[in-house]
């Protein structure tokens, strides 16, 4: 049972929970000091930890350094390339490079290598650590190697999550990094704080999965939980292993908060001990009187077995549910899925996978940081004992999280069990998760212990007609499902021993191939360079008066940085930013590069004739013929007769109602920069990290109320955007629709700006922002 309380809270003793009200303020009055309520805000886990890592004396608005940093080969090469132009020297804090993400070479030859080759010199020249492909998943080494109570860590990847051990982690988009590496400050007013209060214990069955994807099915929607810090909490906590904890900890980022942290004990103080760094243990609780913005209580004996159906996390349900009332739930899914399939002559066909009142499912996976960890798979060790697979067409798929695991599964026998009942144990590799790995046929449906089940994020492509489903399950559902010959099966209804043998942790695989180079620059090392590896092109400032053609309009509830640049084979193309953005939207609307692009060269166009010195308007207009109303129209405006387009910056847009939500990919923004991208419009944003992103990018992220009064192929023009970014209030910005209804006003806002977002904004884009502080100092 989930109970949500959506206003202040008191945390009294850790136990007693107290709504903030009157009555309350009386009682607590009688045995607790005034100035302790008034500074029970600052009693809780997440104050502690912000202000120690806090640069300045606001508490309300936070400057934050981080204690470390962790990149994956999706994302470092951008990073250290963004660095490395605004005057990188070297790493000031420890930065892990792993490559669990582009690990196979199956697209575009050697460039996957190339990127892991470039990691390891950057390690070497900037003294980083380096963890080779298939060592570990990103996550798994920060947690076993780097994560320790009261740290704050920055990954670039978006579910950066080390909360269970103590650390406060943030996942962000690369130029949050490229800021630490140049010893700026992460800025970030101070976050709402909402306590998760555990109770009771798991039922048998039930993994970290279903706690997780109960939580997130309750607070989803309701944005309970957004841009805030869960803290966990209460008497259910000390009944979980570290390994549950983790399990559960990873998914929170389905909620869209900005991070979490736990309550420590014993537990984990044996965890970090085990993992050769009990220096790293102290322990962490709310003081005795702990304010909260709001509490998500669980009973954790009320959840029993959940599956989250396409195409998002919190789309939940019992299994048993949905067991009892196949028919009706899927096809209310196929009915509600169909308008975010891309290509109209495809549809998801759930109800056809029903045979003889049973689900049919054609793959299982267990993988990555949700589903690889050791407990889980001993769990599924545990259910498959003395059983087989089958050889029809389901099939399963282990990734341990790093080689410490699998070296354990070898040493106590689990991987011949693994093997012996027919599932394929693979590598430490996240690409399950994404659709760089086992990408099920045309129409399949795959369960899944990974994070993350949106649109073609299990690798199918719809512009070529294949359509496949992912539903996410806790690994013990599927190892259930696995041995009932691939129809759908709760764990809780299989007998199986559900204690975990002790963990052998064994680094020896780190110590022997890990490069570390934490405080040891190798400053003549040469970075070495594959032919996709290419410089990020040159981006303009922001001008004076701004022209943006609206190329993409975007109805979806939510639109996620998944649909803004796809992942799985696309992932390859990420050194090379001009050739990634030619996949922007490639899967949502597949004319939106060309229609940038057009915007682009008219805005080329303009760039050259000023370069030339000489007013000649005919190149740009070539470019984009409608432009010759526009100017007409905006030349009707009162004080704009005199504008030219000298005067006047050209660039596209994409309106969305809330994009963001997901991953932290930086390339959401930069493909659209790149492509000649101003900004975005939406009604609001569904993460602070891509609102971050599209800053860092010089993306201004505007914001309309309700349904717009612009449509796609429609104008915005925004005349004065420096002076308005400059002063103090954004939030009320003159603008208008040009199309060919007319001319009519529209009121814009952007949500408040630190100094440093503005100047970014102002210099274009973050790179500029530090050439420009290099120029100063």
């Amino acid at each position: 049972m989930l109970t949500l309380f959506k206003q202040g809270l008191y945390l009294l003793s850790q136990k007693e929970i107290l709504e903030d009200n009157p009555l309350t303020q009386a009682r607590l009055r009688e045995f607790i000091s005034e100035e302790e309520i008034l500074q029970a805000h600052e009693a809780t886990i997440t104050h502690s930890i912000l202000k120690s890592h806090n640069t300045v004396p606001d508490q309300r608005r936070l400057r934050l350094r981080f204690d470390a940093l962790a990149s994956h080969d999706i994302t470092f090469v951008g990073i250290i390339q963004t660095a490395k132009v605004s005057g990188l020297e070297k790493f000031p804090l420890p930065y892990v490079l792993t490559n669990c993400h582009n690990s196979l070479n199956a697209v575009g030859g050697t460039i996957n290598e190339d990127d892991h080759l470039f990691g390891l010199t950057a390690a070497k020249k900037y003294g980083g650590v380096y963890v080779p492909p298939h060592l570990a998943v990103i996550h798994s080494y920060m947690r076993e190697t780097m994560a320790g109570c009261g740290k704050m860590i920055l990954g670039s990847d978006s579910h950066t999550r080390y909360g269970a051990l103590g650390t406060l982690a943030v996942g962000e988009g690369g130029g949050e990094l490229v800021k630490q590496l140049l010893n700026q400050t992460y800025d970030i007013d101070y976050p709402p704080v909402i306590a998760v209060y555990l109770t009771g214990r798991p039922q048998p069955g039930v993994g970290p999965q279903d706690i997780a994807l109960a939580i997130i099915g309750a607070v989803f929607d309701d944005g309970l939980a957004k841009n805030a810090v869960l803290e966990f909490v209460g008497d259910g906590v000390g009944s979980l292993s570290a390994d549950y904890r983790c399990g559960i900890d990873v998914m929170t980022t389905e909620t869209t908060c900005w991070s979490s942290i736990w309550q420590t004990d014993n537990i984990i103080k044996d965890y970090l001990a085990l993992h050769h760094r009990a220096d790293d243990y102290k322990k962490l609780e709310p003081g005795r009187l702990a304010y909260y913005d709001g509490m998500i209580k669980v009973d954790m004996s009320d959840i029993r077995p959940m599956i989250a159906l396409p195409f998002h996390p919190s789309n939940t349900y019992e299994i048993d549910t949905l067991n009892e009332n196949l028919g009706d739930i899927l096809h209310k899914v196929e009915k509600e899925t169909a308008h975010m399939l891309e290509n109209p002559d495809l549809s998801l066909h759930l109800t056809d996978k029903i045979k003889n009142g049973k689900l049919r499912i054609d793959q299982g996976i267990i993988a990555g940081c949700a589903g690889g960890i050791y407990s889980n798979l001993m769990a599924v060790a545990a259910i498959l004992k003395g059983h087989a697979i089958g050889n029809d067409r389901f099939s399963l798929s282990i990734y341990p999280a790093s080689q410490p695991v699998l070296l354990e599964l070898l040493r106590n026998g689990s991987a011949a069990e693994f093997t012996e009942a027919g599932a394929i144990l693979r590598t430490s590799f996240c690409g399950p998760c994404f659709g760089a790995g086992d990408v099920p046929a045309n129409q399949g449906l795959s369960i899944r212990h990974t994070t993350r089940n949106f649109p073609n994020r299990e690798g199918s492509r719809p512009a070529d007609n294949q359509i496949a489903s992912v539903a996410l399950m806790d690994a013990r559902s599927i190892a259930a499902t696995a041995i009932n010959g691939g129809y759908l099966t709760s764990a809780a209804s299989v007998e199986f021993d559900n204690e975990v043998p002790a963990y052998h942790y064994n680094d020896v695989v780190y110590k022997n191939r890990v490069y570390y180079g934490v405080n040891n620059p190798l400053i003549n090392e040469k970075l070495q360079y594959g032919p996709n590896i290419v410089d990020w092109p040159n981006i303009q400032p922001l001008g004076q008066n701004l022209l943006i053609k609206i190329v993409s309009y975007i109805t979806d509830p939510v639109t996620t940085t998944d649909e803004i640049i796809p992942s799985g084979e696309t992932s390859s193309f990420r050194s090379n930013p001009l050739g990634l953005a030619e996949y922007t939207l490639s899967r949502k609307d597949p004319a939106y590069v060309g229609r940038a692009k057009q915007a682009q060269q008219a805005e080329n166009a303009r760039i050259d004739m000023l370069s030339r010195g000489k007013y000649d308007s005919s190149p740009i207009e070539e470019k984009l013929p409608e432009l010759v109303n526009v100017m007409g129209k905006i030349h009707s405006i009162n004080d704009m007769t005199n504008l030219d387009y000298a005067d006047i910056t050209i660039g596209s847009a994409i309106f969305a109602v809330k994009p963001g939500d997901g991953s932290a990919r930086e390339q959401a923004a930069s493909c659209q920069r790149v492509l000649g991208a101003l900004a975005n419009f939406a009604n609001e944003y569904a993460t602070k990290r891509y609102r971050s992103n599209l800053i860092n990018w010089g993306l201004i992220p505007f914001v309309v109320e309700g349904e717009p009064s612009f449509k796609n192929g429609d104008y915005i023009f925004i005349p004065d955007i420096i002076d308005i970014i400059t002063a103090a209030d954004t939030s009320n910005i003159p603008s208008y629709v040009i199309s060919e209804r007319g001319i009519f006003f529209i009121k814009l806002s952007v949500a408040p700006l630190t100094k440093t977002e503005k100047d970014i904004i102002l210099e274009g884009c973050l790179i500029n922002y530090n050439r420009k502080l290099m120029l100063v100092h």
